[in-house]
């Protein structure tokens, strides 16, 4: 079973301390899609209890970690089989990472599309300007399916050399959890359906492998990804006009989106405003001194024209 951790705003809603069979399933995935940090906070902030909640749910979602460390010596194996330590892909771009298992039937395959899908319009590239990491959570799973996964992902991204720099790892448990824990991505398994139950999300690391932004869902606005690309590069890649952005829009943790600043918006509007009136003066007061400086005939005949 796979549970889509997407973020929205949600009414307060009253809640029961005891709910049976249907409805206490429905109410718990309904929680699961509410809240920014997963599970675990929704329930605090409903004022339940983690008895309140089916077993299966429990303790699944994503903490926000920001500015923590991930353990770069932690060892995977890359789709071709080899041993790579994850410092490996840091050091002098930004990584954005997936935490994924190559199995799942539907969530996971919405999560790689979602991210495939917003990096597409980017003038960044997969390779050049940041990494991408896919790893697997599922320590079952091997090299060759890692393989299969890149080969279609690869394609639907469809840029030169995005090969070099989109990576789809397998690892042991012990890593596994490790990377998770660090990160805060907290799911469960589920024996008799053999599958996971997990949020959804991207994480945006920098190149030193410092947890910079959070991305929730499955669908990843370009705009929002490009500006957390940026910020997590430190201004090392993008453009004059991103840090424009960047200086009129905010990183929110509690949607895991960017919001506009409006005080930075109306300096930026008064900025322009005085700069547009300076140079009209400027234009203004340079053709009125060339008129009184010119020749009597020459200025006679301007008057003339106009």
């Amino acid at each position: 079973m796979n549970i889509d951790l997407r973020i929205h705003r949600t009414q307060p809603v009253k809640s029961h301390r005891r709910l049976g069979g249907l409805s206490m399933v429905v109410t718990a995935l309904w929680l699961m899609l509410s809240g920014p940090f997963g599970f675990t906070s929704v329930v605090r902030a409903q004022g339940l209890t983690a008895n309140d909640m089916p077993g299966m749910f429990r303790g699944v979602g994503i903490d926000q970690k920001l500015d923590e460390q991930i353990p770069l010596d932690l060892v995977f194996r890359d789709e071709a089989g080899r041993v790579v330590p994850l410092r490996q892909y840091f050091g002098d771009k930004p990584v954005v990472l997936a935490l994924v298992y190559y199995r799942c039937p539907m969530l996971c395959n919405m999560v790689l599309s979602g991210l495939a899908r917003a990096l597409k319009p980017l003038s960044l590239d997969v390779g050049k300007d940041f990494t991408v990491l896919t790893v697997s959570f599922d320590p079952r799973e091997t090299p060759a399916l890692a393989a299969k996964k890149k080969q279609r992902y690869i394609e639907d991204y469809g840029r030169p050399g995005a090969a070099a720099g989109w990576h789809f790892l397998t690892g042991d448990q012990m890593a596994i959890d490790q990377l998770t824990q660090a990160v805060g991505f907290h799911y469960r398994y589920d024996p008799e359906k053999d599958l996971y139950i997990h949020a959804a999300g991207i994480v945006v690391l920098t190149a030193e492998g410092k947890i910079a932004r959070y991305f929730y869902g499955i669908d990843y606005p370009s705009r929002d990804l490009r500006l957390g690309l940026v910020e997590a590069s430190a201004g090392q890649i993008g453009s004059p006009v991103d840090q424009l952005i960047l200086y009129c829009c905010q990183y929110d943790p509690a949607t895991g989106k960017y919001g506009v600043i409006i005080m930075n918006v109306l300096r930026v509007a008064g900025l322009i405003t005085v700069v547009l009136l300076g140079t009209f003066m400027v234009i203004m007061f340079r053709r009125d001194r060339r008129f009184k400086n010119a020749p009597i005939e020459e200025r006679a005949a301007q008057h003339r024209d106009g």
